[in-house]
C-alpha cells in the first residue's frame, strides 16, 4: 500500500524499494523478492481489505470529513484496468478490432465511490470477466456496498445510462437509495416523450455555474416504461453553455419528486457523476498506476486493485483533511509524495544510550 503512495508501480520497484538504505525507515524487518508479492496478494482473502475501506469511510464520516456535502451520493461505474496479448486469467475479456479480429485482452471491474462534495472516495470494486457483464457486476456491487455502508451512508446513487433498467433501479430502490441516471436512446419512448415536451418550452430555470450559464428543463409526471414499478418518472434536462460557445446537453431520470430535491441539486447530483472519471479512474490510471498488471492472477488483480483504491483513500483523507489544518496550504498529491519519498530518505540513527 506504501509503494501505491509512493507511485511504485510494479512490484519489483517495491523489492527495489524495501532493498535500499530507506528500509529500516519503512519499518519493513527483511528483504524480499517480487515473486513473493506475487504469490501473497494472490493467496489473500479480500473481504478484510473492503471491510477496512469501508472501517475508513465510516470513520470518515464520524470525523465529518463530508460536512460540506449536503447530500453524499455513490457514483458507480466501469472501467479497464491492465491489458495483455494473450489470455491469462479468467478475468480477461478480449477486445477486437474493427473486423471483429481478437487483438488482445483486457481486464474490466466496476468501481463505487463516494461523491457529491470535493472529497471523492472509492469504496468497492466487483471485477468481471469472460461472460459476465459491468451490468450484472454493478449490481453485486451494489448489494455489497449496502451492506458494509448500510442505507444512511449515502443519500442518492447516480450512475450512467447503461445502468438506467428496471432491475437496476428496483436493486437501488430496496437498498433505501434513490437513483439519478443519465437518459439516453436506449429508453427510446421515455427520451422521445422528454425531448418532445421540454423542445416546445421555455427553460424553467437558469443560472450561473462558474462561469457557465446553465439552463434546466424538469418535470416529474413522465409515465415509467412497462417493466418499471415507479408511479412516475422524473426527467431533468440541462443545457450547459461554455464561454468558448461549447453547448452540453444531457437528460437524467429519477425517482426524487420536486418536493424532495430542487432543481438545482438535482443538477449538482448528476454532475457528481463525472467526479467517478476525474478523480477516480483518471487519477489512479495516469498517477497511481491502475493499468500495470504487477501479477497476472485472477486474486492478486483484485488485491492489487483494492489495496490502490485503499491507499488512494487514505492519502486523499490525510493531504485534504488533516494536513490543511496546520498553518501551511493544502498540498497536492504530488507535493505530498515527495516530501514522502525524501522523510524516507533520512538516516536512521540508533540511540546508544
Amino acid at each position: 500500500m506504501l509503494g501505491t503512495i509512493l507511485r511504485q508501480w510494479t512490484f519489483a520497484a517495491i523489492e527495489d524499494l524495501v532493498g535500499s538504505k530507506a528500509r529500516r525507515n519503512l519499518s519493513v524487518s527483511r528483504r524480499f523478492g517480487d515473486d513473493a508479492l506475487g504469490y501473497f496478494t494472490a493467496r489473500l482473502d479480500p473481504a478484510p481489505t473492503r471491510t477496512a475501506l469501508a472501517a475508513v469511510l465510516h470513520r470518515a464520516k464520524r470525523n465529518k470529513a463530508f460536512e460540506d456535502c449536503r447530500f453524499v451520493g455513490l457514483a458507480i461505474d466501469g472501467t479497464t484496468g491492465g491489458r495483455r496479448r494473450k489470455q491469462g486469467c479468467p478475468l480477461c475479456r478480449p477486445y477486437r478490432n474493427a473486423q471483429k479480429e481478437i487483438t488482445g485482452y483486457r481486464h474490466h471491474f466496476v468501481l463505487a465511490a463516494v461523491v457529491g462534495g470535493d472529497l471523492v472516495l472509492p469504496a468497492d470494486i466487483e471485477p468481471y470477466g469472460s461472460g459476465d457483464s459491468e451490468y450484472a457486476a454493478g449490481k453485486r456491487l451494489l448489494h455489497r456496498v449496502r451492506e458494509n455502508l448500510g442505507a444512511r451512508f449515502i443519500d442518492y446513487v447516480v450512475v450512467d445510462g447503461e445502468f438506467a433498467t428496471a432491475p437496476f433501479l428496483h436493486a437501488a430502490g430496496e437498498a433505501g437509495w434513490p437513483v439519478v441516471a443519465r437518459l439516453k436512446e436506449n429508453l427510446p419512448e421515455l427520451f422521445k416523450a422528454a425531448e418532445r415536451r421540454f423542445g416546445s418550452q421555455p427553460p424553467h430555470l437558469v443560472f450561473r455555474d462558474g462561469t457557465d450559464r446553465v439552463e434546466i428543463w424538469d418535470a416529474d409526471d413522465f409515465d415509467p416504461w412497462e417493466s418499471l414499478e415507479w408511479e412516475t418518472v422524473r426527467v431533468m434536462r440541462y443545457r450547459q453553455h461554455k464561454p468558448d460557445g461549447t453547448v452540453v446537453e444531457a437528460y437524467w431520470l429519477t425517482d426524487f419528486s420536486s418536493k424532495q430535491i430542487n432543481r438545482r441539486c438535482l443538477y449538482a447530483m448528476a454532475k457528481s457523476r463525472w467526479h467517478i472519471e476525474n478523480q477516480g479512474f483518471n487519477d489512479a490510471k495516469n498517477r497511481y498506476g491502475l493499468k500495470h498488471i504487477r501479477h497476472h492472477h485472477e486474486r492478486s488483480l483484485l488485491m492489487v486493485w483494492l489495496l490502490t483504491w485503499l491507499a488512494l483513500t487514505l492519502e486523499r483523507l490525510y493531504r485534504l483533511r488533516y494536513l490543511h489544518r496546520g498553518s501551511h496550504a493544502v498540498r497536492s498529491a504530488i507535493k505530498l509524495l515527495r516530501v514522502l519519498v525524501l522523510g524516507l530518505s533520512i538516516p536512521v540513527v540508533d540511540d546508544s544510550t
